[in-house]
């Protein structure tokens, strides 16, 4: 397995473009099964997690082409004899499960393997199957598989759906049922939808092809179901949690770092959490490729003092401060000038990267969902172990500015969610190096 090598201090400067959206990415790529016409999506990062769903899509009579080098990837259906996404695919990432609404709609019958993914806690699959159940499907757990028929006739039907949870909204069971609905018969209204930029990002893709959907990005959202949707070219939104990884890696450091295609406007809690902190992040010089009208790709300028303040971050559903920068933001505290509290309200045991961080010289103390930071002079480098994919981005950020070396192990997990990551970094001046690891 390989590791990250890094030697910490070196300050980023230099400029650096973010890459299109993971979590918009799959839920784009499954949409594909909606339709007998091609679908093409540009922006898409070559990721582990896109190259697995691009598997299963295959798997299911979808034929993928995918080119990593122009980020381009052309998606048909050539076969709807397959209904069955294997454990062995699906058990690599959670995501996988936002296959099952687009297979139920056009297919009529779906068999999804409960999801596998990153270990940062409960994330039950409940609210996506009481959905679909709202809208007509007979739904039923066989063998780890959850087996979905559509009703006599073969078409789902419109109906009002809740989908509140304990933690908050789902993102994946929003798609998952707006996506069925799309090609149902009659209305459906999602009420406490999830307001993520990414399902925005869906719900643009499928009106493009046709379907029906309004209030996509608020908490209530209606979609008129029609009978078909045809091919579509989409251009997936940046991604935010890359974005943010990359200005907390410039703040760290005390860096001085310009972020292309930059989606600010759906960073509003992360940028007020850092304005507390000491960042200031201003627009890019007149000659960056920023395109004015689009707040969801902005060039920007990062920049810090050299004192850091502790502040109180709660992580909650968007527009609230993302539980996915949760272990990025704990990284760049540890060097704060005071105590910082940080609660996570989405997954409260979303804390593996607390003791590696501990390994560093962190002071830290864990108490249920929450974690008191106490700020250190400086991190140690250690050899420290990379346990979920955010979890892996914020022990790098810690690495980039600890003293000495610190290898991180088992960044196949960083492979799922950031395409290349140390290759961008060197490109601002980091020392890091990829190497074969043995753990």
């Amino acid at each position: 397995m390989d590791a990250f090598v890094i030697q910490g201090g070196a300050r980023l400067r230099g400029r650096v473009r973010v890459n299109g959206s993971k979590n918009a990415c799959l839920p784009l790529m499954a949409a594909a099964l909606m339709t007998d016409d091609p679908v093409v999506l540009t922006d898409v990062p070559d990721l582990r997690d896109t190259r697995n769903m691009a598997s299963l899509l295959e798997s299911l009579g979808c034929g993928v082409q995918f080119d990593g080098e122009h980020h381009r990837a052309t998606l048909r259906v050539k076969d709807e004899g397959q209904s069955l996404a294997h454990y062995d695919i699906v058990r690599t990432m959670r995501a996988s499960v936002c296959v099952l609404g687009p297979l139920l709609a056009k297919r009529g019958v779906a068999k999804v393997s409960m999801p596998g993914g990153c270990n940062i806690g409960d994330r039950p699959v409940d609210l996506h199957m009481r959905g679909l159940r709202l809208l007509g499907a007979k739904i039923r757990l066989e063998e780890g598989y959850m087996v979905a028929e559509a009703p006599a006739g073969g078409r789902l039907h419109g109906a009002r759906v809740f989908l509140g949870g304990p933690y908050g909204s789902t993102v994946l069971g929003t798609c998952n049922v707006m996506s069925a609905a799309a090609l149902a018969d009659g209305t459906t209204v999602i009420e406490s939808a999830a307001c993520e930029p990414e399902v925005a990002d869906l719900a643009k893709m499928l009106n493009a092809m046709g379907a029906n959907i309004t209030g996509a990005g608020t908490p209530r959202m209606t979609i008129e179901g029609v009978k078909n949707l045809h091919s579509v070219e989409h251009q997936v939104i940046a991604d935010r949690i890359e974005a943010g990884t990359y200005i907390m890696a410039a703040a760290i450091t005390n860096g001085d770092v310009v972020l292309d295609n930059c989606p600010i406007d759906a960073l509003t809690a992360l940028i007020d959490r850092l304005a507390q902190v000491g960042l200031e992040i201003q627009p890019a010089d007149e000659d960056a490729k920023s395109v004015a009208s689009d707040d969801m790709r902005q060039s920007i300028r990062v920049g810090s003092y050299r004192r850091l303040n502790p502040v109180h971050v709660v992580t909650q559903p968007h527009p609230g401060f993302p539980t996915d920068l949760q272990a990025q933001i704990m990284a760049l505290l540890c060097l704060a000038d005071g105590n910082s509290l940080i609660t996570d309200k989405i997954f409260p045991d979303r804390f593996m990267h607390v003791p590696e961080l501990s390994r560093m010289g962190a002071s830290l103390i864990r108490n249920g969902p929450s974690v008191m930071v106490s700020g250190v002079r400086e991190l140690i480098g250690a050899p420290v172990m990379a346990s979920d994919l955010r979890a892996s981005a914020g022990l790098v950020l810690a690495g980039l500015v600890a003293r000495g070396t610190t290898t991180v192990n088992r960044v196949y997990h960083i492979d799922r969610g950031y395409e290349k990551m140390e290759v961008q970094l060197q490109q601002l001046g980091a020392t890091i190096q990829r190497v074969e690891g043995s753990a």
